[in-house]
């Protein structure tokens, strides 16, 4: 059965492959949905900063009747966020409004604004989220730590300007439903870590 489907990212860390997506999902009806959807065996719930409904889904992930390690919870750190600081605080304020200690995988949502999405050049605003997020995976307040919508050149720039040893993504999303798929955003390889498809934004 898909619901008890998993994959492995290169860090070691087990995703189910179908998950909830809540896009478009009310911060005030979220938490039902979860609910609900925890109950007929999903693990695997997806949101973003840019949702406005991790209160929400805190909220039915705390009431879902299963245990906090059943659960697989993801979020993105907001488009607009390309400096170190403010990726530091987006960090702990996700986990502070969904109510959490922690996060099973965190990504960039774009490599650019989504007002000049595919636009200019934020390359240096990527690497200072990045750094962020690698210091919050070490400190255990995320288990997995990836990339959204970035095309090959994105991660090429974000993978040679951090030579160390965490320089290559763990997750990489990218749009895949059953009317599209993004072929020009990057492939996934081994060393990467996995595809994690959802619906952009």
């Amino acid at each position: 059965m898909v619901l008890h489907e998993t994959y492995t990212l290169a860090n070691g860390v087990m995703v189910p492959r179908l998950g909830l997506g809540t896009w478009f999902v009310d911060d005030g009806e979220v938490a039902q949905a979860v609910r609900s959807a925890v109950e007929i065996g999903y693990r695997n719930i997806d949101t973003a900063q840019a949702y406005g409904n991790e209160r929400g889904v805190g909220e039915g992930i705390r009431s879902s009747g299963v245990t906090r390690d059943e659960l697989f919870v993801s979020t993105k750190l907001a488009a607009e966020v390309k400096d170190y600081d403010g990726a530091v605080a987006a960090i702990d304020g996700s986990l502070a409004t969904m109510g959490l200690d922690h996060l099973d995988l965190m990504l960039i949502h774009s490599p650019q604004p989504w007002d000049d999405f595919r636009g200019g050049d934020y390359a240096e605003g990527n690497r200072q989220a990045w750094r962020a997020l690698e210091e919050a995976y070490d400190a255990g307040k995320l288990r997995a730590i990836g990339v959204s919508n970035f095309l090959e050149a994105d991660l090429d720039r974000l993978r040679d300007a951090r030579p160390s040893r965490r320089t290559s993504t763990r997750s990489s999303s990218t749009q895949a439903t059953p009317r599209q798929t993004s072929s020009s955003t990057a492939t996934p390889r081994r060393p990467r870590g996995g595809l994690l498809p959802h619906r952009p934004r």
